[in-house]
């Protein structure tokens, strides 16, 4: 008896000890995920910041800026499709070392950038990052955390307003610093390289996390969930709304985002990455609160109140003349856009869990996609042509640079006081009623997640995954 008893000891022993290092493991995987969507945030932030940069070193228009952007996104649209469907078979670790060798080719390739087809390379290469790590993160969290997606995707996409703030303050700072420190000429030209640098650094520490640890199958992989019926799911007409919807949920929270810190600087004249980082702050603890606000009104209702607060807050913000009342419509705009994207992927996971990390990949996609290819390039197209329409002719002959169809600030510089006041005024004009048109966005999801919702109240049917194959 002595003997059994030791051994029956021994074995709870080493399940406890299995135990506590499966949750070790959970929890570290979880930290790699949250850093890598870090990194992926403040390279976001960071560009929201240096846009003009690129306006002013490679001589573009606003919306050749935005399609240097764009094009790189196509193929990390492709990738982040391509990844959901075979993250299956090459694995999620796999998938997350991609992330990693993209970023630093990425980041490198758009620091020596020499103009439009090495800039777009650059952000080509950070959008394969950027949608490897999409891939790779949802499915994983979802797999980590089963019994409760909706908030998990939520705590896990606070931090892409968490590195927001860490890549807009860092921004800031660097130009702080380097104004007052009296920096040359040289040193003022390259601070966008230095800002963008800095991304290195959680990418580096995303490595080490994920070095060397084992990684779970996704859900429908540990299931045993046959690949056709995977790929009919994709098919199924809620799902094909969804998707629609994430175009225009990702394009209302991330481009006007990506046009923030110019647009604000138009129309009051302050650093608009300011105001970046104090939406990103709001969705950053917001988004913790997401489980119970989903419970008390659905994901769906949830997803109606963010549309509502949304437009509101755009249109609040097209009509702001002072920086307390854009810091009032940033509020309401900002809390509206918190729970878009995250609470998006937690109801895919949630109504189509067959469809595993396949159909997440798709709606990520099709965020990122649309976001990056139409909407960016879209509100920095109409911000030129409300500018140029803005101005009085005269004026506009001036400043105007024909081959490009865009003001040229060295032309801007050379007019007298009174003509710069009126290129300003006309900036202001276009950058008030960009948002108001994206304000449309929203607007339409009321209606759509509305009919959602009462569709929800009147059929529910419950969606399960078999039990894992033995």
């Amino acid at each position: 008896m002595p003997r059994l008893a030791h051994i029956i000891w021994s074995h709870s022993e080493d399940h406890a000890r299995e135990e506590v290092l499966l949750a070790d493991n959970r929890r570290r995987l979880f930290a790699a995920s949250c850093v890598a969507l870090v990194a992926n945030a403040m390279a976001f932030a960071i560009r929201c910041d240096i846009l003009g940069d690129f306006v002013k070193t490679f001589q573009f228009t606003r919306k050749t800026v935005g399609e240097a952007i764009g094009w790189g996104a196509i193929g990390g649209a492709a990738v982040l499709f391509l990844g959901g469907a075979l993250l299956d078979y090459i694995g999620i670790g796999t998938a997350l070392w991609i992330a990693c060798a993209a970023h630093v080719c990425g980041l490198a390739t758009i620091i020596c950038a020499q103009g439009f087809w090495s800039l777009t390379l650059g952000w080509f290469f950070v959008a394969i990052a950027t949608s490897m790590v999409e891939a790779a993160i949802n499915p994983l969290a979802a797999a980590l955390y089963p019994e409760r997606k909706i908030h998990i995707m939520n705590v896990l996409h606070a931090w892409w307003p968490g590195g927001l703030i860490i890549g807009g303050l860092l921004a800031v700072a660097v130009s702080w610093l380097l104004e007052h420190a009296q920096a040359s000429e040289a040193l003022l030209a390259c601070s966008w390289q230095i800002k963008l640098a800095a991304v290195y650094l959680p990418v580096l520490l995303y490595a080490i996390l994920i070095f060397g640890q084992e990684f779970p199958k996704t859900e429908r992989a540990q299931a045993g969930v046959p690949a056709g019926v995977m790929l009919r799911e994709a098919l199924r007409p809620l799902f094909l709304i969804l998707v629609f919807c994430m175009f225009l949920t990702a394009s209302t929270e991330l481009a006007p985002n990506a046009w923030v810190g110019e647009f604000i600087k138009d129309i009051v004249g302050f650093p608009g990455i300011l105001v970046l980082v104090y939406t990103s702050g709001l969705m950053f603890a917001l988004r913790f609160f997401a489980g119970p606000l989903a419970h008390a009104l659905s994901p769906l209702g949830l997803l109606v109140a963010s549309s509502v607060l949304s437009t509101l807050g755009l249109l609040a913000l097209s009509y702001s003349t002072s920086v307390a009342v854009v810091f009032l419509a940033a509020t309401v705009f900002g809390v509206g856009v918190t729970y878009y994207w995250p609470t998006m992927l937690g109801i895919t996971a949630e109504r189509f869990p067959k469809g595993g990390a396949f159909l997440l990949g798709i709606i990520g996609a099709a965020g990122g996609l649309f976001v990056s290819y139409v909407a960016v390039p879209g509100m920095g197209a109409l911000h030129d042509h409300y500018t140029l329409n803005s101005l009085p002719p005269e004026v506009a002959e001036q400043v105007l640079d024909k081959e490009k169809g865009r003001v040229d600030e060295a032309k801007e510089a050379a007019l007298p006081p009174a003509g710069q006041k009126i290129v300003k005024t006309a900036r202001q004009t276009a950058a008030a009623n960009t948002f108001r048109w994206v304000a449309v966005l929203p607007a339409a999801l009321v209606l759509i997640f509305g009919a959602l919702a009462v569709r929800e109240r009147l059929v529910r049917k419950p969606e399960d995954l078999p039990p894992p194959a033995t």
